[in-house]
């Protein structure tokens, strides 16, 4: 393989690798706070791409700068997954907090359907993939025939500074540590006066904002969305949050990053070793690694401590 070569699959596994971590924290704030796992998880992720979209071709004839269209598709994205994540929270996830967990399973599996039905269904052609705006500057620097390119520097920086600063905001702030303390012991955070209510809207408004981001990044980074995008990554999502730990934090950084490498290094092994096994295997080789993986060690990568939830 050439340094060209390497560099372009290095570049491609550290861009999955931060959508994949984002998309996971989403998984691990869920399990955290109210230990639900929120299989629509995914599918807001689609509607906040699809949100920017339309947002795009809103505003497309209206504001000349993309820096400036980026900026409100990002904002109109990101409050519409947040605004999405509190309805659910208020009106599917609390009230079966009592119930038990496979019916929270359920309901938010079949919002994720109904979800991915109706932009399928109401978008126009919404079964097509869709060709997402070039937003970003695609100049670079020339490095033998490889060209590192400012998008994907711009869009790797965004991901790990968004991972920073969520995770500032979970350790530092006191919203971050009025979290910790529901994830540790509600009904202790309920009598020292946290409003446990707000607390989950909150985390759930955090996550669904940062799916959006992921979806974002994701069209900007592929040039096309489509309605089916959130299933893929909500399930590579999840995987990496399990094989990192559920429920903890850097378990899912690790499990997205680690995640991305299978990907990268079954996308180059496969047709190597066996030349008539296209790269498109890749995923089938990470998903096999990984439930090895969760066979040797079930609790994650990062075991969780039981006094130590986020």
């Amino acid at each position: 393989m050439s340094f060209d070569i390497f560099l372009q699959y290095l570049l491609n596994g550290l861009m999955l690798g931060v959508i994949y971590a984002i998309v996971a924290v989403g998984f691990t704030l869920y399990f955290g706070v109210l230990d639900v796992i929120k299989f629509s998880h995914g599918d807001i992720l689609m509607v906040g791409a699809f949100a920017g979209l339309t947002t795009y071709i809103g505003i497309a004839g209206t504001f000349e700068s993309p820096w400036l269209q980026l900026l409100i598709l990002v904002l109109v994205s990101l409050s519409v997954a947040a605004f999405l994540g509190a309805v659910i929270a208020r009106y599917l996830i609390l009230p079966l907090q009592k119930a038990p967990p496979i019916n929270t399973l359920l309901v938010t599996l079949m919002l994720g359907l109904a979800l991915r039905e109706m932009v399928r269904l109401f978008y126009p052609n919404g079964s097509n993939p869709k060709p997402f705006p070039r937003l970003l500057p695609t100049d670079g620097i020339a490095l033998g025939e490889f060209t590192l390119r400012s998008d994907s520097l711009i869009l790797l920086a965004t991901g790990i500074i968004t991972i920073i600063a969520v995770q500032r905001l979970i350790t530092k702030s006191k919203i971050g540590l009025a979290i910790r303390a529901v994830a540790q012991d509600s009904e202790t955070a309920r009598i020292m006066g946290i409003n446990f209510h707000q607390i989950v809207l909150i985390t759930f408004m955090l996550g669904s904002a940062l799916a959006a981001l992921a979806g974002l990044m994701n069209g900007l980074y592929y040039n096309e969305v489509n309605f089916g995008m959130g299933l893929l990554l909500g399930v590579i999502g999840f995987s990496a949050a399990v094989v990192g730990g559920l429920g903890n934090f850097y378990g899912a950084i690790v499990g997205g990053f680690l995640f991305a490498a299978l990907q990268t290094v079954g996308a180059v092994m496969l047709p190597a070793i066996l030349p008539s096994v296209p790269s498109a295997y890749k995923d089938v080789f990470a998903f096999t690694v990984i439930i090895i993986i969760m066979g040797l060690k079930p609790t994650g990568l990062i075991s969780e401590k039981s006094s130590e939830r986020v």
